[in-house]
């Protein structure tokens, strides 16, 4: 039979303390459902069930003829190496290790990715998506992407990951989706902004200026005489659709800029010269 305190690393002057703190590390390290040996788990738990105990830890240091072992082994805490370090923990075995309880074995949760433009996300795509899973079988997913979806929003597909552990449901697959940026539109939440260029003499005197939406729509903006650069224009309800709810869309926020002319011919100057 292996010395108690050669099994748990200590000395044999060893203080509670220590004794404790090396069977959590013994513990974790050799634990069945951690891939440790059984057996060399037995003799830890044997070894911190004697030496834990004061009067034991006495016996076994000076025996004496009445004390002996009960047949195959040591007898243990009858809730077992979990309610035993439950005692100086607080909780479960592991929990103090590993940060988490430790759960039933489950297959993985996969995480793919993928990017949609900006019309896209006003319409809504239906994605068919080819993957090899970890067993190396392949699988073809068919996924709503929601029109409004925001970017770097991960969609969670039940049941369509991991699938290697057999007899175990299969783990989730999460899809995560990004968007292109557009060369005309800046989101922002559901709003959609963009730059309006308007000619100098435009912004003095007015002028009905016209847009493209998002799906391609054309809309007529009236500019007031005198509109100043810096400003902006908001039209209500031209943005992007709210995800979840489509019946309600943002603003488009037209950011003005004003435009003036570099190359002015010896008449025109001679006009605003005029002018001014």
């Amino acid at each position: 039979m292996s010395d108690h305190y050669t099994t748990l690393g200590v000395g044999r002057d060893a203080s509670p303390e220590q004794i404790k703190s090396a069977y959590r590390k013994m513990a974790a390290k050799h634990h069945p459902d951690r891939g440790g040996d059984t057996a060399a788990f037995q003799n830890i738990q044997a070894a911190y069930e004697t030496l834990s105990d004061p009067n034991k830890r006495a016996q076994y240091d000076q025996p004496q003829p009445q004390f002996h072992q009960q047949p195959g082994g040591f007898h243990f805490h009858s809730g077992g190496f979990e309610d035993i370090f439950a005692q100086f923990t607080g909780g479960h075995p592991f929990e103090h290790f590993f940060g988490h309880r430790a759960g039933p074995v489950r297959n993985r949760t996969l995480n793919i990715q993928t990017t949609i433009t900006l019309e896209e996300t006003f319409h809504g795509k239906d994605l068919v998506a080819s993957l090899q899973l970890p067993t190396g079988r392949d699988q073809t997913i068919n996924v709503k992407i929601p029109a409004g979806i925001q970017e770097g929003t991960t969609l969670r597909l039940s049941g369509l990951g991991d699938d290697s552990i057999p007899n175990v449901p299969r783990g989730d697959l999460h899809l995560t989706v990004s968007i292109e940026p557009h060369n005309k539109f800046q989101r922002h939440g559901d709003d959609l902004h963009q730059d309006l260029e308007i000619d100098c003499v435009d912004a003095m005197l007015g002028q009905t200026i016209e847009i493209k939406t998002i799906d391609g729509k054309t809309l007529e903006i009236n500019v007031a005489p005198g509109i100043q650069p810096g400003q902006t224009l908001c039209v209500s309800g031209q943005g992007m659709p709210k995800m979840g709810d489509n019946r309600f869309r943002g603003h488009m926020m037209l950011n003005v800029r004003i435009v003036i002319p570099k190359n002015l011919s010896d008449k025109q100057k001679s006009l605003l010269k005029q002018f001014k």
